[in-house]
């Protein structure tokens, strides 16, 4: 087998050592070479701008003129302060909110307020579900006990009860989540099952979720 001496050289016990390179060896490197030039080549001939596929994701459109299921708040924006009257300091109210764009085929509406920056882990302010599928809003202070519509529960918050219970961070800026869930079924809870529970019998049935965030300082 004929060899060739590579230009290179490899150092050795503090001398230099010519290293022979066969004819067959540069033989496969020059063809995969020119397989990455040619690859090369192919690929910037076609492009692809279509980006990942969501359409398959429940509560996605691909259709247009579909809308985004949004919650919002006359009361505040999204990432703004919570007013005092819907807070532990104020009134203890419940915030006014309406979502938009809801997914088809929507059976019903679950909503979960909670705070993730408690320092003891994520504290649950608000849970309502089984809201209809009519529904597009709850007025302030709904969250009191009374006020929704039929067939629709509270759950239990954090501190037990079936009813909002507003911000009340024991020091510095926490952030509080209202997640509204579009389902395609009527869930089967009895009125004061806690957040844990009904995220696991939504479990399946979620068509698209909304959230808007507001934060809260003491």
């Amino acid at each position: 087998m004929s060899t060739l001496i590579s230009p290179r050289s490899v150092q050795r016990d503090g001398f230099m050592k010519p290293v022979a390179i066969s004819s067959r060896f540069l033989k496969i490197v020059t063809a995969f070479v020119l397989l990455g030039v040619l690859s090369a080549c192919g690929a910037s001939g076609s492009t692809n701008d279509s980006g990942p596929d969501s359409s398959s994701a429940r509560g996605n459109s691909s259709e247009e003129g579909a809308h985004e299921f949004v919650v919002e708040s006359i009361a505040y924006k999204e990432g703004d302060e919570i007013p005092v009257r819907f807070t532990c300091e104020g009134e203890d109210l419940s915030p006014p909110i309406a979502w938009s764009g809801v997914p088809e085929d929507t059976t019903s509406f679950a909503l979960v307020m909670e705070d993730p920056d408690a320092p003891i882990g994520t504290w649950v302010h608000w849970v309502v579900y089984n809201l209809p599928a009519e529904t597009n809003d709850l007025p302030a202070g709904v969250g009191s006990g009374s006020g929704l519509p039929d067939g629709a529960f509270h759950g239990k918050n954090s501190w037990g009860d079936a009813v909002y219970g507003g911000p009340c961070p024991p020091g510095g800026t926490h952030r509080y989540f209202i997640y509204v869930f579009a389902l395609d079924t009527v869930l089967d809870l009895p009125a004061g099952a806690s957040s844990d529970i009904l995220r696991d019998t939504m479990k399946g049935h979620i068509l698209g979720q909304a959230q808007l965030m507001g934060k809260f300082s003491r």
